[in-house]
């Protein structure tokens, strides 16, 4: 435990070293004090690479901010975990060694736990609701749960829409077909318990160590939106596709929260109004690309199954008590509540 406690601090110094070297942080040529003079230089990290929609997301923010603050603010974006692993960055925020990270929400369910919840398998059934709870009192609640750990949620973007499941084994179109599957998953305690719920057998891995896993068949499966399987190419090692919609993933636009209550409101409102752009433009990518991506990919695979989910959703009923226990059963059922409400009034 003391020896990865000293690698994690020689990581976050590294992390640290780096922005400096970057010129991040904030300065204040003029020595005026003034906050309005001040100019920033600030690092965003996130584990996609370029072209994806952390990406486009982050393209748009960086480009409002710095043309609304007339150059006071400068952004540098760091992709493809450039500033390390989705956890690093995380805790490199929290200590103000990164200042922004696009982070996925199952990630961030590490940290705090309620932001499990969406991953919850067949929860949503389309982009409406899901969009209804991150947009609504529910989600307000969830951004609130950040600020203890130092962290402001600025956002939301997407992270490319509903996770789809693609394996070597064979052609998934019922639960039995997962047994004994070794399915890749994020660190998230949801997204485990669904595919131990359906057989399979789960290892966890940085995302950017997905493709070499599944090439040396070091795991068998994994599951992610369709632009995420594209971008990273895991067509490519991987030759069943199943189209399940089995869990719905997003991600928050997370600022370092004592860098964000040091700035003066002006700057606080672009930061927001920025944020807000880059989550409108990451629904539309997403919107965009899930019919795109899957024309593209039915050539890549061997075959695309279609499967009935209903006996999938009867299997992984289980999942909801075990994220239950962790975030409290009122925290499930106020979700369900207000999707139940939800979808009587639409």
């Amino acid at each position: 435990m003391k020896k990865r406690s000293l690698i994690l601090i020689g990581m976050l110094i590294t992390l640290m070293l780096v922005v400096v070297a970057c010129g991040g942080g904030e300065k204040d040529p003029q020595g005026t004090g003034d906050a309005s003079e001040k100019t920033y230089k600030w690092s965003v990290g996130y584990n996609t690479v370029e072209g994806s929609v952390k990406d486009i997301a982050a393209k748009r923010f960086k480009e409002i901010v710095e043309e609304k603050t007339d150059g006071r603010v400068e952004i540098e974006l760091f992709p493809n975990e450039a500033l390390g692993s989705e956890q690093e960055m995380l805790e490199a925020v929290q200590v103000g060694a990164v200042d922004l990270q696009i982070a996925g929400a199952n990630m961030m369910a590490n940290t705090i736990p309620e932001y499990a919840l969406l991953s919850l398998p067949f929860l949503v059934n389309d982009y409406e609701e899901a969009y209804a709870v991150l947009d609504g009192p529910i989600g307000e609640k969830w951004n609130a749960l950040a600020e203890p750990h130092n962290l402001k949620v600025i956002g939301t973007t997407d992270l490319g829409g509903f996770a789809q499941i693609t394996n070597n084994v064979r052609p998934i179109e019922t639960p039995e077909d997962m047994r004994g599957i070794t399915m890749r998953s994020p660190n998230d305690v949801t997204l485990i318990e669904t595919f131990r719920a359906l057989g399979s057998s789960v290892s966890t891995m940085p995302f950017t160590e997905v493709y070499l896993g599944l090439s040396q068949g070091v795991v068998d499966g994994q599951f992610n939106p369709l632009d995420a399987i594209y971008q990273t190419n895991f067509h490519e090692v991987q030759d069943y596709l199943a189209i399940t919609n089995i869990s719905f993933y997003y991600s928050y636009f997370i600022m370092n929260d004592n860098l964000f209550n040091s700035l003066d409101e002006d700057l606080q409102a672009i930061v927001l109004e920025a944020a807000e752009e880059a989550k409108l433009i990451s629904r539309d990518f997403t919107a965009e690309k899930d019919l795109e991506m899957l024309e593209i990919l039915e050539s890549e695979f061997i075959e695309i199954t279609n499967p009935d989910t209903d006996p999938f959703r009867e299997k992984v009923l289980p999942v909801y008590e075990t994220v239950g226990q962790t975030v409290g059963v009122e925290a499930v059922e106020e979700v369900q509540a207000f999707l139940e409400q939800y979808r009587q009034n639409n």
